[in-house]
């Protein structure tokens, strides 16, 4: 015999989906790659266009090479700047990747460049170094 079903189980199981439902994307980590970009000696970093990308020097292909990047612009008045890049998944075992950080005035001339290792679960700080002509 069958048993009917009460308000009380009804509203258990919507409670119980509804906690998991919210604790599911709380629990789960970021896996983006969040890091600072700061300037040689803790200058202001000059303004431009910085654009900041994940590079395997392991990969002959010059196509592939660069796997994910983003841009952002420098008013010129900070010391730091905060960046998030999410990583691909075919490079996340690759042991040669590196983040590179490119800031290029608007007509295009390049200002400064810096790269570090990529390690996982560790801070991530590129130091943008001058570049001479």
């Amino acid at each position: 015999m069958k048993r009917p079903t009460d308000r009380r189980t009804v509203l258990m199981t919507v409670g119980a989906a509804a906690v998991a439902a919210v604790a599911g994307p709380v629990a789960a980590q970021s896996t983006d790659i969040r890091g600072t970009v700061t300037f040689e000696g803790g200058a202001v970093i000059p303004k431009g266009h910085l654009e900041i990308y994940l590079e395997d020097p392991a990969i002959q292909n010059n196509a592939r090479r660069r796997a994910t990047e983003t841009r952002i612009r420098s008013d010129g008045g900070s010391r730091t700047i905060a960046f998030s890049l999410s990583p691909p998944a075919s490079s996340t075992a690759s042991p040669t990747l590196r983040i590179v950080a490119r800031l290029e005035r608007a007509d295009g001339w390049l200002v400064a460049r810096g790269s570090t290792q990529l390690e996982a679960g560790s801070p991530v700080n590129v130091t943008l170094n001058a570049v001479m002509y």
